[in-house]
């Protein structure tokens, strides 16, 4: 019997593959537990239309992401934190800091998106990869200045 995966099975194969199996095994596994539907004609249409609705779908994130990155390609993100003699940080700058200031310039982007490696604990300039898509990664400019001395 020939039936259509609806979810990935290791020993069968990834979702919308048609695959032979037992009749039993489809009767009393597959088809019971929703994992797999009979391959009929009007399935395998249906199955051919949920993946040009899902690749539409991708496609469209896709852009999205890539319109994101050439926004976040411009923006240099310039903190300014207090510092000790040798430039070290009284404290550090995290993701959720660097996230603050671009909702500031109007970029709202989740804080887990900004894939910083560690906390930043010294003055100067650092490129901070942000995965707005697993396709598409920005670099973001981040510039941590020490505050000028009052004299």
């Amino acid at each position: 019997m020939k039936v259509i995966l609806k979810e990935n099975i290791d020993t069968l194969g990834h979702i919308g593959d048609i695959v032979k199996v037992a009749p039993g095994y489809a009767r009393n596994y597959l088809l019971p537990k929703g994992l797999a539907v009979e391959a009929t004609e009007k399935n395998a249409k249906a199955l051919e239309h949920v993946k040009r609705q899902m690749a539409y779908r991708k496609d469209k994130v896709t852009q999205a992401a890539k319109l994101l990155l050439a926004k976040l390609e411009g923006i240099t993100v310039e903190l300014v934190h207090q510092a000790g003699v040798e430039g070290k940080l009284f404290g550090s700058v995290t993701n959720m800091e660097i996230a603050a200031f671009l909702k500031e310039k109007g970029v709202d982007i989740d804080r887990k998106k900004i894939a910083l490696a560690e906390p930043i604990k010294q003055v100067g300039e650092y490129s901070v990869p942000v995965k707005l898509h697993p396709e598409v990664t920005a670099s973001l400019k981040v510039n941590v200045s020490a505050p000028a001395a009052a004299e």
